[in-house]
């Protein structure tokens, strides 16, 4: 093994030492024959057999600092360099005309860049490896332009495209096609809302026009495969006259994507003839390159160029790797982060005592054969039919008549269709639906999108069934797309919906930064048969669809009775609910935050207990910024250098990475907690969206321990380790009203327990043990 090893590096070694045949001239600003020291830097003018020229600061036998490279062929860059590599801040000018500004590493394009062509096609944005890849916006030469996610050079994730005659797209986007979910919006004013792929309608979807009239149904460039239904404008009486694939034929003709100016050549695969003087560079290091080139094959690192299925070095100055991206050694690196635990160490702060599970997506995807396909079937069958029936334009000033009980609409689905719904392939069964002029208007409040909701519960992909009921013996479905929760419900829920829906309606309206749930739509399924089955159920938000991964989920209400999950830390799931005995963190929020936080909460418990609820919830989220390649959340104390953001509710290696603190951020961070929450704000900003009370909220968890006494102790006490976190919180459960069933069970229950411990109470009682609570976990950072 070792004898064949020996000969792979003469061969390699022969190969350089063959390549380096070249005689180098020198002129520069000091004598050639002065000596200078390992590391010093001075300035050198130097010019090469082949007609290539160098001009600036030089350390040994390499470029390092700022120079100026000239190619013979007309290539030029100016900028920095270290250790031979262009590394850092610079320009690079093709012959064509055509220029690259902004940062480089390794030799290659990499972080914020501006690249100019020759006919002025421009983009600025991020690049990773020479390519386009993270967020940036594109300018073509015939005028279009895209704004938006990049990867691998194409348009990959949520973008929008507008073209030089008007059109646009907004939406997801795939290998630099349109596809998934998104919004098309013609110069006339037309619009497509629905399922995109391979840059064409496809799946379901809705075509509007600016009359108002629209035409709403599967979508696919063979007719034989599209289906659905044209309303005209004003008239809920649907008719075929119109044929969707005009908009494949004649709509989309002018929505070409362009493909713009490519780069001919990258700066990656310019030679660079180093050294100038004495032994060559990758002479020097021949055993150290082939480590690193041994290495990167194995790993397949973003550096390897894929072609044809296997790896190849874009050129041969790609051969001195030096292990790490800045001119600081790796060695260096590690025994700064050794020094920095240490120190963490001495301090007094612990390590914490469980770990974080890779998340993953709830529930079982309801499939044909599952018992509740059919049942599913209807449910979007409904939906489809409620959302997309015409409706004159409301106001938000709802009359009285509007939140009537007694206000609900009965459709008939028969497979075969009727005149106001189409065939389908489930069974016969009857769709009502409850007050629909007051929820249609509070997914208007709520900013709802009826195409993207009707997608979301009615698209091409099934809905998920949560494993087991609830308490309530409720089942939960969430749409694919986690922006939704279905919820069956009880007689006795509905009636408590329908009764509290005005105040409801009022207090959303009047609290935009409400923390109760947010529903959308009651209806009703009665399937035919002889048992005549109804299926009532309550369409919501889903408090947890976010962008960063939820690694730690809490149901609290402040009570002690029962109120602990029995399974071990090594059983526990991203996906395990735990509850307040299991809590272990008391949360800090930014002043402003905290004191809208406590308004808010007021304002919704004295909601809740006006209407006589009780046994309502604070749902929890927690997302840890920092996590160690073991899982375990890192102490913001001891591990500000290794701050890393895993993003993502599906996939944490998604495309774009996880936000990132440079060292400069980090070392504020020691000083400064406010710095630090600045910056948190800003990366969740930009990444994630505004933030909202209760959503994508940057805090710190403090680390709390009980003390082993006989009674159980609610809250910990706090160890001063802290958790750089994103919060996500919401009042949840707010349909159980203080009826006979509940007193009776308080009555029971204050015989065998404390009455302060037990949930179920009076709601005037329950709201104030509930702030109570609330105040004790969640505290103003200091």
């Amino acid at each position: 093994m070792s004898k064949n090893l020996s000969g792979i590096i003469k061969v390699y070694k022969a190969k350089l030492k063959s390549n380096s045949i070249f005689t180098t001239m020198s002129v520069a600003h000091v004598d050639d024959d002065d000596i200078h020291n390992p590391g010093e830097v001075y300035h050198v003018e130097k010019l090469f057999p082949n007609g290539d020229m160098y001009t600036g600061q030089w350390a040994d036998n390499c470029p390092n600092g700022h120079g100026k490279y000239l190619w013979v062929d007309g290539c030029m860059y100016v900028g920095d360099w270290c250790k031979g590599k262009t590394m850092g801040k610079g320009k690079f000018s093709w012959p064509s005309g055509a220029t690259y500004e902004g940062q480089f590493k390794n030799n290659y394009m990499e972080g914020e860049g501006t690249y100019t062509g020759s006919s002025n096609d421009t983009y600025r944005g991020t690049w990773a490896s020479n390519l386009k890849h993270g967020k940036g916006v594109r300018n073509y030469e015939n005028g279009d332009y895209y704004e938006g996610q990049w990867k691998r050079g194409q348009p990959y994730g949520k973008g929008r495209y507008h073209w030089n005659n008007g059109n646009q797209y907004i939406g997801h986007w795939r290998h630099g096609r349109m596809n998934g979910n998104g919004t098309m919006i013609w110069g006339n004013g037309n619009r497509y809302d629905g399922s995109w792929e391979d840059g064409l309608p496809r799946g379901n979807g809705t075509f509007r026009w600016v009359d108002g009239s629209f035409y709403v149904g599967v979508w696919s460039k063979d007719p034989k495969e599209q289906s659905g239904t044209y309303y005209p404008s004003g008239s809920e009486k649907g008719s075929f006259d119109w044929d969707p694939q005009q908009v494949y034929l004649v709509n989309l003709s002018d929505c070409r994507i362009s493909t713009g100016e490519k780069i001919t050549m990258f700066p990656s695969e310019k030679t660079v003839n180093w050294p100038c003087e004495g032994e060559p560079l990758h002479k020097q290091s021949a055993w150290k390159n082939y480590k690193e080139i041994d290495s990167r094959l194995k790993r397949g690192s973003v550096d390897a160029r894929l072609s044809n299925g296997g790896i190849s070095l874009a050129s041969e100055s790609d051969l001195s790797f030096d292990g790490s991206s800045e001119c600081v050694g790796s060695e260096r690196e590690v025994d700064e982060g050794l020094r920095a635990e240490e120190l963490g160490a001495s301090r007094g702060y612990k390590r914490p005592h469980f770990t974080i599970k890779p998340t993953k997506k709830q529930g079982i995807t309801i499939s044909k054969g599952h018992k509740n396909y059919e049942l599913m079937l209807n449910l979007q069958l409904g939906i489809r039919h409620s959302v997309g029936r015409p409706a004159p334009a409301t106001s938000l000033d709802l009359k009285s008549s509007a939140f009537d009980p007694r206000d609900k609409v009965w459709t008939r689905f028969p497979p075969y269709g009727s005149k106001h719904t189409p065939p389908h392939q489930s069974c016969e069964f009857k769709w009502k639906d409850y007050c629909p002029l007051v929820f249609r208007t509070l997914r208007k409040l709520f900013k709802v999108d009826p195409a993207d909701y009707m997608i979301s519960i009615c698209g091409n992909d099934a809905l998920r069934e949560l494993s087991s009921p609830g308490k309530s013996g409720s089942f939960f479905y969430l749409t694919n797309d986690d922006k939704y929760m279905i919820k069956t419900m009880k007689k006795s829920e509905v009636k408590v919906l329908k009764k509290m829906l005005p105040a409801y309606y009022n207090h959303v309206r009047a609290f935009e930064n409400t923390l109760v749930t947010q529903f959308f739509g009651l209806h009703c399924v009665r399937l035919t048969g002889p048992g005549q089955k109804k299926v009532r159920f309550v369409i919501m938000g889903n408090l947890f669809c976010t962008e960063y991964a939820i690694h730690r989920r809490f149901d609290l209400k402040g009570s002690s009775h029962g109120r602990v999950t029995d399974k071990p830390e090594s059983e526990i799931e991203s996906t395990t609910t735990l509850k307040d005995l299991d809590l272990n963190f008391i949360f800090r929020l930014d002043k402003s935050w905290f004191q809208e936080f406590c308004r808010q909460v007021d304002r919704d418990c004295d909601f809740l207990e006006q209407e006589r609820i009780m046994d309502y919830s604070l749902l929890v989220g927690i997302h840890f910024r920092e996590i160690s390649q073991s899982g375990e959340p890192l102490n913001t104390e001891s591990n500000a250098s290794q701050v890393r953001t895993p993003i993502g509710n599906e996939d944490q290696s998604s495309e774009g990475g996880a936000p990132q603190l440079s060292t400069t951020d980090s070392d504020l961070l020691l000083n400064n907690r406010r710095y630090k929450m600045l910056i948190i704000l800003r990366d969740n900003f930009g990444r994630c969206g505004p933030i909202r009370l209760g959503a994508n909220m940057p805090a710190r968890a403090e680390l709390t321990v009980r003390k082993n006494i006989g009674e159980p102790q609610l809250v910990g006490e706090p160890t001063g380790e802290y958790y750089d976190i994103i919060l996500v919180f919401g009042i949840i459960d707010i349909l159980q009203d203080y009826d006979i069933s509940k007193k009776l069970e308080h009555a029971y229950k204050s015989f065998q327990y404390d009455a302060s411990s037990i949930s179920a109470v009076d709601p005037r009682q329950y709201a104030k043990r509930f702030r109570d609570f609330i105040s004790r976990i969640f505290k103003e950072e200091g």
